[in-house]
């Protein structure tokens, strides 16, 4: 995740220094065929929910917007957390409430929860963070995650229960197979989902690949704290999509202060979308979470008061937006199915 990257921002594979905060541990690395090889679990509809970062208000959002979203008779919607669920939840009260909650769904590691057990601190945050993050970010984001780790120890019994977490998952929406990562399609920190990338033509071959070994027809992830949805003619001649929701926690655009989560289903959403499109016979959706941003940043500030770390480096984004649009999130190419 990163507090002020934006669109505009050189695109990195792999950062060059070995820093906390931005090496990527070899035990975040999985690579597709771990995906093809995942369980898949069968569901009418799913809600992917990556990036909450600790925000109760926007969890509320989420849990109602779950509720209503269930025909007379069909199955409750399935919810996914993919990872960085904690973040500014540093009290112990929200810690536990976050988790409880979480938990109580199916839900993946992000690099948050990947470093909260970790022995060593020599991961940092474990975002992986690329050279075109500034140093000081990568710091104040340690030093966040540090806080946060103290809180965890506090919580044995939640601190057991994400670290038995698995790193990626497997759904099928209809005839949708969907892989659900927190990073990438090869790690759990990658940036190769990030909006830049989905848009550099020399990761076509690699993306191809990706699909191909995963055995899936959409990716769904988060990490990167900006939102994109982009769908791909594959060399086999299906289509491919990839959605990454940005931050279900956090503004996602400028002037605009709700988060986004994912959803895929075999029936169109019953709440309005940003973008919605047809992926055989599933719906993908990017979903505006109209969370109570009055109540977020006062309780974001009980925790993270001005001049600390957290609040240097994400309360203009809590309070403005990120310098990003609508527009550079959707891909022209793909028409909204629903018009």
């Amino acid at each position: 995740m990163t507090a002020t990257r934006t669109a505009s921002d050189r695109f990195t594979v792999f950062p060059p220094a070995e820093a906390p905060g931005r090496v990527c541990p070899l035990r975040y690395r999985y690579g597709p065929t771990a995906i093809a090889h995942a369980e898949s679990r069968v569901t009418d509809t799913l809600y992917v929910v990556g990036g909450l970062y600790g925000n109760l208000a926007a969890l509320d959002t989420i849990e109602m917007m779950a509720r209503t979203d269930r025909p007379v008779g069909a199955p409750p919607p399935v919810l996914c957390f993919n990872g960085d669920f904690n973040w500014f939840n540093v009290e112990d009260r929200a810690f536990a409430e976050i988790n409880l909650r979480v938990l109580a769904n199916d839900a993946i590691l992000g690099n948050v929860e990947a470093e909260l057990d970790a022995p060593a601190d020599d991961a940092g945050c474990g975002c992986a963070y690329p050279a075109s993050v500034d140093a000081g970010v990568v710091e104040r984001s340690n030093r966040i995650h540090a806080r946060l780790k103290a809180t965890a120890r506090r919580h044995a019994d939640l601190l057991e229960r994400i670290a038995r977490l698995p790193m990626l998952t497997r759904y099928r929406v209809g005839d949708c197979r969907v892989g659900v990562v927190h990073g990438d399609a090869e790690s759990l920190a990658g940036w190769r989902f990030d909006v830049n990338a989905l848009d550099d033509p020399a990761q076509e071959a690699w993306r191809a690949n990706m699909f191909e070994v995963a055995a899936v027809d959409l990716f769904a992830s988060t990490h990167t704290c900006l939102p994109a949805l982009r769908r791909f003619h594959l060399p086999s001649g299906r289509s491919g999509g990839i959605v990454n929701n940005g931050a279900a926690g956090m503004p996602n655009f400028t002037g605009d202060l709700t988060g986004l989560c994912t959803r895929i289903a075999t029936t169109p959403s019953p709440h309005p979308a940003l973008h919605e499109v047809r992926l055989g016979g599933a719906w993908v959706a990017l979903l505006p979470v109209h969370f109570d941003s009055g109540r977020w940043q006062q309780e974001f500030l009980a925790q993270w008061p001005p001049g600390s770390p957290a609040w240097l480096s994400y309360f203009e984004r809590i309070t403005r937006g990120p310098s990003f649009s609508p527009r550079q999130a959707l891909s022209p190419a793909v028409p909204d199915a629903r018009r």
